[in-house]
């Protein structure tokens, strides 16, 4: 509600009634004017700002305290605007489960900024299913997607996956495996992604390779979100052409993806920011050129 210089009753006289003055206050709470960790004026002051008895103002801060937004309200001093409620998540899901609605979200952006340090794309294809389709629909338009993701390069020996009985050799099959889907999936991912420019869309996707197996996965989304989940290795044999792999390895759309936002609080926001520089230190010193070749 916008306060006037007059609210009419039926008598013509000019009367707010503490429903009114809640609804004030809850709009300038909305629109910014006070923010989190403000004092509100004190009842005397908002009394004489809308021309009613303290104890009008008193029912109205009693309901703003019912809906969450005061605190200290009986403290004998003007409360503050409470913290807002951080977001419910529900709990974590599955990779495979969780992932996609998060970055249809990230893809409403103007300006859509996806970082990814992981063992392969194995998550990224199907969760990236959804807004690349609502794109090619018209239903986001995105004017600009920066993509970079951090793979293990092809050159070190890989905690995982890895033999049972590890040979170390340069033909070892369960690494020649990994490797093939490392590219496979980065070049569908590069393929579909780049197709969105026949929509005008600019689009930027870049890889480079890590020095060592990362031990989770993590997801940046425009800066605001990150998603981490643990990579649970496991020992597990996978039938080929040439024989069975007997294998530690991880099943990484089966982890759960725990989500941290900017907007859930300090705690969340920090874990984001450092999440943020963890990314980009890795990117700009101890990565090199990745081929997918």
């Amino acid at each position: 509600m916008v306060v006037t210089q007059e609210n009419v009753a039926v008598n013509g006289s000019s009367r707010f009634t503490p429903r009114d003055i809640a609804d004030a206050l809850r709009e300038r709470i909305r629109a910014g004017e006070l923010r989190a960790g403000d004092r509100l004026p004190t009842q005397a002051e908002l009394a004489d700002e809308f021309g009613v008895e303290r104890g009008a103002v008193r029912q109205a801060l009693r309901a703003l305290q019912d809906d969450g937004l005061l605190t200290n309200v009986s403290k004998g001093s003007p409360p503050r605007i409470a913290e807002p409620p951080a977001p419910d998540h529900g709990e974590p899901q599955p990779t495979m489960v969780g992932l996609a609605p998060r970055l249809t979200a990230a893809f409403a952006a103007p300006h859509v900024r996806i970082d990814a340090a992981c063992l392969t794309a194995e998550s990224l294809i199907p969760a990236l299913g959804e807004p690349l389709r609502l794109i090619h629909g018209g239903q986001l338009k995105p004017a600009r997607i920066d993509i970079r993701i951090l793979l293990p390069s092809r050159d070190i020996s890989l905690a995982f996956p890895v033999s049972v009985e590890d040979r170390g050799e340069d033909d070892d099959p369960v690494h020649q495996r990994w490797l093939a889907m490392r590219n496979a999936q980065g070049q569908v991912l590069s393929y579909n992604l780049r197709a969105l420019r026949s929509h005008g869309v600019d689009v930027s996707i870049t890889f480079r390779a890590l020095p060592f197996t990362p031990p989770v996965k993590l997801y940046l989304l425009n800066e605001q979100e990150a998603l981490i989940a643990y990579y649970m290795v496991t020992r597990t044999e996978e039938t080929t052409d040439s024989g069975t792999l007997d294998m530690y390895d991880v099943r990484g759309t089966e982890s759960l993806l725990f989500s941290f936002e900017k907007a859930a609080g300090q705690r969340d926001a920090a874990f984001v920011e450092e999440s943020q520089k963890w990314f980009d230190a890795l990117w700009e010193t101890i990565s090199t050129d990745l081929t997918l070749s």
